[in-house]
């Protein structure tokens, strides 16, 4: 096992830039998460510690080893492919031993290897099928055998659980989660899955343009983002962000004001007259049937849709005088909403944030 260490990492493509001076340290041992938008980089630098793509400027370690100009096949890496990648004239076992293999060991440690990898997947029963006998999870489990069983310095996964069904990425993530804590392998894992990178991660990258816009723990990033993006990427669903201007302690929003919370004026004592956009998440709203009932402040809003979870139901709504701002909240079982109804949204300001309209900067400061 290895850290993995970039230190200003920049990738070209032709005239495109796709990673742009990229630096962090994955201590050994450690899970961490690569999340962002489709092209927003998170592939490339994979494939860049793979040794799969070439590194323009910038270096990259493995261990304390620089290995910019290393052949893939010398850094000792395995890295999981979103579409499996297995030998298809290859039986399972085969396919697992297949890297051994190639580095030449011996026939008993092969044996072992492989048993103690399918036995922890669940995949002992399918050592004698090919690939193609196999369902889309079954193939998922070998190609995470064929990595585990090389016990490399590096675990590399790209997107692994995308083509699974539901119930199955569930399983097979709690899975992963479970492994890493038994082989305690350094693993890098890219995901637009958000859902995952919160639960498996030790820490989160989170990538935009191909530059890092937050690195931090899941709950932190979650509570504390950095940015706008971060907030707005990060949960589902994601953050509401609501267009609104600065007037003496109010945030207008058409005819409605809210009251900036009073741990937060010192931070806007400039910005009078200036348009910000005020984050909340979907969580933080309680719905009401009348103005007379909800507590103050409260947002008047029309339902567009509703769909119902169990438990509870997602809402879609607009401003009554602000149709082109939607807002997503939750309501209980004890509220019935049809589209075209009218609600009344108290808002819990203790976890209002803030952000720059421009630059989308958060202003406020991290919460304690």
């Amino acid at each position: 096992m290895a850290k993995v260490r970039l230190e200003n990492i920049t990738c070209n493509f032709d005239t495109v830039t796709a990673v742009d001076e990229i630096s962090f340290e994955v201590p050994d041992g450690e899970f961490w998460a690569l999340v962002g938008p489709s092209g927003c980089g998170k592939s490339t630098i994979l494939r860049a510690i793979a040794g799969l793509e070439a590194v323009t400027a910038g270096n990259l370690y493995i261990g304390n080893t620089l290995v910019n100009t290393v052949p893939a096949r010398e850094r000792d890496v395995a890295m999981v492919f979103q579409n499996y990648a297995l030998y298809p004239h290859m039986s399972v076992f085969d396919n697992l031993a297949f890297g051994l293999r190639m580095r030449q060991s011996d026939r008993t440690t092969i044996h072992q290897r492989v048993e103690t990898v399918a036995k922890s997947l669940d995949i002992t029963h399918l050592l004698g099928r090919k690939p193609g006998q196999l369902s889309g999870g079954q193939q998922q489990r070998v190609a995470l055998g064929r990595a585990i069983a090389r016990q490399p310095q590096v675990f590399l996964l790209d997107e692994p659980l995308s083509n699974l069904d539901t119930q199955l990425r569930d399983d097979t993530r709690t899975e992963l989660k479970q492994l890493h804590a038994a082989i305690g392998i350094t693993t890098i894992y890219v995901t637009h899955d958000q859902t995952e990178a919160m639960t498996l991660a030790d820490q989160i990258v989170v990538l935009d343009g191909g530059r890092i816009q937050q690195i931090g723990p899941p709950q932190i990033i979650y509570a504390q983002p950095a940015n706008r993006m971060v907030a707005a990427f990060l949960g589902q669903p994601p953050m509401n962000i609501l267009q609104a201007s600065y007037d003496q302690g109010l945030f207008c929003l058409g005819e409605q004001a809210l009251p900036c919370p009073p741990a937060l004026l010192p931070l806007l004592q400039s910005a009078h007259g200036q348009n910000l956009h005020l984050g909340i998440r979907p969580e933080h709203f309680q719905a009401y049937t009348s103005s007379h009932l909800a507590p103050s402040p409260h947002l008047p809003a029309e339902v567009k849709l509703v769909e119902s979870l169990g438990r509870e139901s997602l809402v879609r709504a607009t401003l009554i005088d602000q149709p082109h701002q939607v807002i997503n909240f939750f309501i209980g079982t004890d509220l019935s909403a049809r589209v075209g109804d009218y609600l009344y949204l108290h808002l819990d300001l203790d976890h209002l944030m803030i952000f720059d309209a421009e630059t989308g900067d958060r202003l406020q400061p991290a919460r304690d």
